[in-house]
């Protein structure tokens, strides 16, 4: 039970440092954060497999799943909204 305390405690305080740090970026950041963000996202994803694979706990397993699944879609949608975003500085050709 202490366990479970000191990581949600964690969780939390990770979550407001987030949330403070995100909303201080200024907008001609975002698309070097994005990438950034998403090899951070990478490593999260095989931490989130190891943790999925190699733990006995049923509730390690579930979380661990879960971590696999919003990590996939982080790194998924912020490559795509970084490609977007680079596809504006690209050269139109002339038809």
């Amino acid at each position: 039970m202490e366990d479970l305390i000191f990581n949600l405690f964690i969780f939390v305080l990770a979550s407001f440092v987030g949330f403070e740090l995100i909303t201080k970026v200024p907008p001609t950041l975002h698309t070097p954060l994005m990438s950034g963000a998403n090899a951070i996202s990478g490593i999260t994803l095989i931490g989130a497999i190891i943790i999925a694979g190699g733990s006995g706990s049923v509730y390690a397993q579930w979380i661990g799943f879960a971590a696999i699944v919003f990590a996939t879609i982080n790194v998924v949608g912020g490559f795509m909204v970084t490609d977007r975003m680079l596809e504006m500085f690209k050269k139109k050709e002339d038809s």
